[in-house]
């Protein structure tokens, strides 16, 4: 098995833990990659370096991300796109996503038996319609269209279809897979939401209405949002918190399920409303 490890280069425990993970799955009889920028976490082992980490997807059967939620999302987007499962260490604060702690590192071995489950995961399509063309992206827990920095209140006009279905005067308007409803969405007072469940997730942030409330639409809803911006403000499409795009009068942005999902690799049959509690207890710290 070729396994990939990407981790999270900021956190010192992370690159501590991501050494051990790499020690783990070579003595297991895994070859292991990583990308280059992440060498100093792996000096004194036999690992494989890529250029960057789309050659890294493109050669590994597996991979272990070693780092936070945030550290997942980036890696999760390479894995939809090469069908690769992917398993998270957490060493960030909460993990909803992270499937093991970091006193649980040695059960990773048993990616390379082939002794997990696969959690599979909807993801979101985002374009975005502008004059000069379409841009499209892919957002594993979220797509939010909200006013800029210093900007004011927004009009927001959302359309399911070809039918325009709501008005809403807020600071944003987000759009969330049932992953991503247990982040940015419940901050915004948004449901939480089983993996499970085929749907999207939409929720006005701060609305200036006390009747704005989150909408669940099924899974097969096209849904499509154009704003109306205050003379010299801005307004930003923010994907996963790591894509921002200008948002202009006259642009649509358009929401989908993507035929793209993500394989979570699980390692343990875990109750979500158990984890969900036990990682929202850990919050309150």
């Amino acid at each position: 098995m070729n396994a990939a490890v990407i981790v999270n280069m900021t956190k010192e425990k992370a690159l501590v833990c991501a050494n051990k993970v790499a020690d783990i799955l070579l003595k297991n009889g895994a070859r292991v990659y990583a990308v280059r920028e992440s060498a100093e976490a792996f000096e004194g082992l036999g690992v494989s370096f890529c250029v960057n980490i789309r050659e890294l997807f493109s050669v590994c059967d597996a991979a272990v991300t070693v780092g936070g939620d945030g550290t997942i999302i980036h890696a999760a987007k390479y894995a939809a796109e090469t069908n690769t499962p992917l398993i998270g260490v957490n060493v960030g604060r909460l993990g909803f996503a992270a499937d093991l702690e970091t006193d649980e590192i040695e059960e990773l071995k048993r990616i390379i038996t082939g002794d997990f489950m696969i959690d599979r995961r909807m993801l979101l399509d985002v374009e975005v319609q502008k004059p000069e063309g379409l841009q499209s992206y892919l957002a594993v827990n979220d797509a939010v269209v909200a006013h800029g920095q210093f900007s004011k209140i927004v009009d927001f006009s959302l359309m399911l279809g070809n039918e325009e279905i709501a008005r809403y005067r807020a600071d944003g308007i987000l759009f969330s897979t049932p992953t991503g409803s247990t982040a940015y969405s419940l901050s915004a007072g948004g449901p939480i939401v089983s993996p499970q469940i085929d749907c999207i997730l939409m929720t006005p942030v701060c609305p200036h209405s006390l009747f704005s409330r989150s909408v669940l639409f099924e899974g097969s809803s096209r849904l499509s949002v154009a704003v109306k911006i205050p003379q010299g403000c801005s307004c930003l499409l923010t994907v996963d918190g790591e894509v921002n795009v200008d948002i202009a009068e006259g642009d649509r942005v358009s929401i989908k399920k993507s035929q793209l999902s993500l394989e979570l690799i699980s390692l343990k049959k875990r109750n979500f409303y158990l984890k969900l509690n036990k990682k929202l207890k850990e919050r309150e710290l």
